[in-house]
Parts: C-alpha cells; sequence; structure tokens
C-alpha cells in the first residue's frame, strides 16, 4: 500500500487549511463560547451581588443556572453535529480539550463541596479558564483566545490576594476577557471571511 507523500510546502498548506476550517467550524458555532461564557458571567456578578450588596445568605443558589445551561449546551451540540460534515483532527482535539475542562470544572466543584467553598476558590476557576482558552488559541491561531486565557492567568493569582466574595467579581472579569470578548471576535471575524 503506497501512502500519498506530500512536500513540505504541501504539508504546511494541509495544517493551515484545518486551521482555518476549524476557526471558521468555532466562528459559526461559538455559541457554547458565548452560552457558557454569559452563564459563568451571570453566576459570577450575581453571586456577588446576592452576597455582597442583598446579603442573602443563600448567594449560591444563583449558580444553578448551570442546570438549564447544560441542557442548552446539549442541544446545541446536537444541532451542530448534524452540520458539521469533516472532522479535522484540530476540532477532535478542541472536542476532547473541552471535554477534559467540563470534567475537571466537575472535580473541582465536587473537591470543593467536601473542603468547603467558602475558602478562596475562584482562583483555581480562573486558572481553568486561562488554560482552556489559552490552549484553544493556540489550536487556532487566534490571538484574542491566547492573550484571554494568559490574561486569565494574571487574574487568577491577582485574585488570590483578595476575599471570597471579590474573587466573583474576578471570575466574571476573566470570562470577559477569555470566553465572551473573544468569541464575538472569532464569530465577526468568520463572518467577515464569509460575506468577502
Amino acid at each position: 500500500m503506497s501512502e500519498e507523500q506530500f512536500s513540505p510546502e504541501e504539508s504546511l498548506q494541509l495544517i493551515q487549511n484545518m486551521i482555518a476550517k476549524t476557526r471558521r467550524d468555532m466562528g459559526d458555532n461559538s455559541s457554547h463560547f458565548l452560552l457558557w461564557g454569559w452563564i459563568t458571567f451571570i453566576a459570577c456578578t450575581g453571586q456577588f451581588i446576592l452576597k455582597h450588596v442583598l446579603e442573602y445568605p443563600k448567594h449560591y443558589l444563583v449558580w444553578w443556572i448551570i442546570v438549564p445551561g447544560v441542557f442548552a449546551s446539549i442541544y446545541l451540540g446536537m444541532k451542530e453535529g448534524k452540520k458539521q460534515r469533516v472532522e479535522t483532527y484540530i476540532g477532535e482535539s478542541m472536542k476532547y480539550l473541552w471535554m477534559g475542562m467540563g470534567i475537571s470544572y466537575f472535580v473541582l466543584s465536587m473537591i470543593l463541596s467536601k473542603m468547603g467553598w467558602n475558602t478562596n476558590v475562584f482562583p483555581f476557576f480562573i486558572l481553568l479558564y486561562g488554560l482552556g482558552t489559552f490552549v484553544s488559541g493556540q489550536f487556532l491561531q487566534f490571538r484574542p483566545l491566547i492573550w484571554g486565557g494568559v490574561t486569565a492567568w494574571a487574574l487568577a493569582i491577582t485574585s488570590a490576594y483578595f476575599s471570597y466574595d471579590y474573587q466573583a467579581l474576578f471570575a466574571a472579569g476573566a470570562i470577559m476577557v477569555s470566553y465572551i470578548i473573544p468569541a464575538y471576535m472569532l464569530k465577526s471575524k468568520v463572518e467577515q471571511v464569509n460575506n468577502a
């Protein structure tokens, strides 16, 4: 069985085409970044307002917004899966990265449930936000995601010097710069390419 040989230029072009396709798919389907970005942003700011401003003792209940988010995410995934005909290596890698990130968020939540939520928990979540977006940005060669991840890491370190209440605001800021803004930028860039 003979394998097709590619020149270095052809190999580079193939890789660039895969990245461009994955970037288009991510831009077309940026709904996951936006969905989870806004859910987390609303939960973080909502928790801060309920706990710090309104002094509501069950401020953590705002995080139940995640439950409808899971169902919405499953629905979007099934809908987008029907549209997508070809899966690239980078697209597959992104899928497993975010599946692993979701599992990591869940595992960290279970650990913190045992250890107590009133400790400094947000820096760990912000750290994961940075990791996911930094690696995604590297896969897609999209600088706003890369810089969003780096900024999230800086916010994770900084937030450790603040109280639990204010860490929620750092988490909201990290979500804004690492998920929401880059997702809108990616979506806009893909729309410009598609309309050109």
